[in-house]
C-alpha cells in the first residue's frame, strides 16, 4: 500500500443526486476515507443555532467561529467531526436543521472557517492507512480539491430527487437549497465529469464512477 499514490475523489452535486450512498461504496471498494462534508455543514448549523447565532448576523458568526474547534474521529470508515470533542446526534438530519443548513453554508465566514478542516480530512487518511479518500459534497472539486485526481458533478431532476428524500422518510427544502446554490454549482461543473442520475439505479451510478476512477488508477 505504501507504494501506492495517494488519491483523492472529488464528488459534487444537488441535495439527494447520489453523492452519499454512491461516495460511501466507492471508499469500501477502492480503500478510500469516506468524507461527508454536508455532515459538517448540518453540525457546525446545529451548534450555532444552539449558541443562539443566527446566519443573518454576521457580526455574531465572526465572533463564533474562532471558537469552534474542529476535530475528527473514525466511524468505520468514514470521517466524523466533533466540534468541541463532541460528535453530532441524529437531530443535525431533523426538519430545523433541513430548514437552516443552506443559509449557513452560504455564509463565506462559515465556507472559510471549515475549508482547512476540510483539507485536512486528507492527512487524517493518511495517517489511518487509507490508500485516498472520496469526499462528497459541496464546492470540493472547485475549492477543496480543485487537483483532485476524479472530479464528478451529479445531478437529477427535482421530482426524482424529492422522492429519494420521500423514501428515507426524509424532508427537504431541496428547491430553496438549488436556489441559494446555483452559482456555486455552476461553479463547481467546471473540469468535472458530469452525470445525469436521474433514471439510474444505485448500482449503474456506482459503476459509471468506478470506470473513471479505475481508469485514473491504471
Amino acid at each position: 500500500m505504501g507504494s501506492q499514490p495517494f488519491f483523492i475523489v472529488a464528488i459534487d452535486g444537488g441535495a439527494a443526486s447520489g453523492k452519499s450512498t454512491s461516495s460511501k461504496i466507492l471508499a469500501e471498494r477502492f480503500n478510500l476515507l469516506h468524507v461527508d462534508t454536508g455532515s459538517f455543514y448540518r453540525h457546525i448549523t446545529y451548534e450555532l443555532l444552539r449558541r443562539g447565532v443566527p446566519h443573518t448576523d454576521h457580526a455574531a458568526l465572526k465572533a463564533a467561529l474562532p471558537g469552534l474547534v474542529f476535530s475528527t474521529r473514525l466511524n468505520g470508515r468514514s470521517a466524523q467531526m466533533l466540534i468541541g470533542g463532541q460528535p453530532a446526534g441524529d437531530e443535525i438530519r431533523g426538519q430545523d436543521i433541513n430548514n437552516h443548513v443552506a443559509h449557513y453554508a452560504a455564509v463565506p465566514e462559515v465556507r472559510q472557517a471549515l475549508l482547512g478542516y476540510q483539507r485536512g480530512q486528507a492527512d487524517v487518511a493518511r495517517q489511518h492507512g487509507f490508500r485516498g479518500l472520496v469526499m462528497e459534497g459541496r464546492d470540493i472539486g472547485s475549492k477543496i480539491f480543485p487537483a483532485a485526481d476524479s472530479r464528478f458533478f451529479l445531478f437529477a431532476a427535482p421530482g426524482e430527487r424529492a422522492k429519494r428524500r420521500a423514501a428515507e422518510g426524509r424532508q427537504d427544502a431541496i428547491g430553496k437549497r438549488d436556489t441559494i446554490d446555483s452559482v456555486r454549482l455552476n461553479e463547481s461543473v467546471k473540469g468535472a465529469t458530469v452525470l445525469d442520475t436521474t433514471h439510474l439505479s444505485l448500482d449503474q451510478v456506482v459503476e459509471k464512477l468506478a470506470a473513471v476512477i479505475e481508469a485514473k488508477l491504471k
